[in-house]
């Protein structure tokens, strides 16, 4: 991934949306990999810093791509975002509502991962963002997205991320489970969908026979090299994605030397419902502080 290169392009408006309170919505698209890719694009009211808006990749988490609508998703998210100073570029990935390209999934493939890194290519190019001034935002499965994206590529400032799919591939194997209830016991069963772990056990071996291979592919192996502060958000009570983590995360990244913050919600779930307001406080304090004002 790092010897590739992502060149972007340059952002079109397609269509004008309607405003949010302190600024301009837009559709908009840029390529990647010859494909079309659409987002959400804000850009706040008022004049333009002498540098440029600075700028939030925002990684949205799994939806079905089918069901993906650009503007209908994590509309709270964005507003907050943006109505404190910032463009947000929300990329919907490839196969993901009018993008062109097949959804192949995030955990096997790098296809989403590089659809991001053009985004951010294609920000850096945008005249009215600082391309100085780039991080990143992601949930879950966006989240996954953001640390790669911050140990591949060099211009991403800054990255914050909530519930995030984060562990290493053989955590990702051994301790991804999900609460499955059945009268009164609890069990913890595996994730179904996983094709992507057999394809790669087939192909390279299981992490217990090969596990260079693995730690090769896992973005945990590199934190030396993030390209920026990171803050982790996750809530106890999350049933798809386990809070720990987020918890090794943070540790792994101490022993890396690399600047991280680490806020555990109490029972929260997936979305951090109940805290919501607390954690895109400390997010956009985070942000304001690296990233706005470095």
């Amino acid at each position: 991934m790092r010897a590739r290169t992502y060149p972007g392009s340059e952002v079109r408006i397609e269509s004008t949306l309607d405003p949010g309170p302190n600024y301009d919505r837009y559709l908009a698209s840029y390529q990647s990999e010859g494909l079309k890719i659409f987002s959400l694009l804000t850009v706040p009211f008022g004049e333009r810093p002498p540098t440029g808006w600075p700028v939030i990749i925002f990684n949205h988490g799994y939806i079905p791509p089918d069901q993906y609508r650009t503007a209908t998703r994590y509309v709270a998210y964005v507003d907050q975002l943006a109505r404190n100073g910032y463009i947000v570029f929300m990329p919907d990935y490839r196969g993901h509502g009018e993008s062109e390209g097949e959804a192949r999934g995030a955990y096997g493939e790098p296809d989403y991962v590089v659809d991001v890194l053009n985004a951010v290519t294609s920000m850096r190019q945008y005249p009215d963002a600082d391309p100085n001034r780039i991080g990143m935002w992601g949930h879950s499965m966006g989240g996954y997205i953001t640390l790669r994206s911050m140990v591949i590529g060099e211009n991403i400032k800054v990255g914050v991320i909530w519930a995030g799919v984060v562990a290493s591939y053989p955590d990702l194997i051994s301790r991804w489970r999900r609460n499955t209830a059945t009268a009164e016991v609890v069990t913890r069963t595996p994730f179904p969908g996983r094709r992507w772990r057999t394809e790669l056990s087939e192909m390279y071996g299981s992490p217990e026979d090969n596990p260079a291979f693995w730690e090769s592919i896992s973005a945990n192996s590199y934190l030396a090299d993030l390209s920026g502060p990171l803050q982790l958000h996750h809530g106890t009570g999350d049933t798809s994605v386990p809070v720990e983590f987020s918890e090794s995360l943070y540790q792994q990244t101490l022993a890396a030397e690399q600047v991280v913050e680490l806020y555990i919600y109490q029972d929260a779930d997936h979305n951090l419902s109940n805290p919501f307001s607390l954690a895109m406080q400390r997010s956009i304090q985070f942000f304001d502080h690296y990233l706005k004002n470095p």
